[in-house]
């Protein structure tokens, strides 16, 4: 379980596709902290320590992260947010996150607004129907606030602490993102589902 909240941004050593699998090593500032089978959220991607090599840490990646995430398109030296699953005492001060991407989406918009900035994303409809105007929305494991919800993206006011310390001050337009929605919208969606009502 995570939070959204970003502890720190790591980079890409290397991704080695092997067919429907890869192995990406990350470069991360917490890497001495980790132990194997440690879980930590890349880019909002709960993803397991498999391996320490390359003055790096291994993860590997499975044909169904790779078909549902965006990491598949990570390059040597890409940013990417770092957060690791949370202790039993932490404060708790984002949302609830499991780090099970639900889809990706499309950067459409990066437009400075005084020290603040604004960032539009696109939504696939199985993840607009489960998002609403000041609800959470995880964004590559970043915990954000919809600002504004419409008929097929979320926008987004990003603080300057926030652009600060994840990659989206690397961010560029088209870039893909993961998206989770909220846990709970999810229960709800599939408990009135159920009953008829859709």
């Amino acid at each position: 379980m995570f939070t959204g909240l970003v502890e720190a941004i790591g980079t890409v050593l290397i991704l080695e596709l092997d067919d429907e699998q890869a192995r990406l090593t990350l470069d991360l500032p917490f890497s001495t902290e980790l132990a194997l089978g440690d879980s930590v959220a890349i880019n909002g991607c709960c993803l397991t320590v498999a391996d320490f090599k390359f003055g790096g840490v291994c993860f590997d990646l499975l044909a169904q992260t790779l078909r549902v995430t965006s990491l598949r398109e990570l390059k040597t030296r890409s940013i990417v947010n770092l957060e690791r699953a949370m202790m039993v005492g932490d404060r708790f001060g984002g949302h609830f996150v499991q780090g099970h991407v639900d889809g990706v989406g499309k950067i459409t918009r990066i437009e400075g607004q005084g020290q603040d900035h604004i960032v539009s994303i696109s939504l696939p409809s199985e993840i607009h129907r489960l998002c609403i105007d000041k609800g959470s929305l995880t964004v590559d494991g970043i915990s954000l606030t919809i600002a504004d919800l419409t008929s097929d993206e979320a926008v987004f006011w990003i603080t300057p602490h926030t652009w600060k310390h994840t990659h989206l001050q690397a961010a560029a337009m088209g870039q893909m993102m993961n998206l989770e929605t909220d846990m709970l919208a999810k229960y709800v969606d599939k408990l009135l589902n159920a009953r008829g009502f859709t």
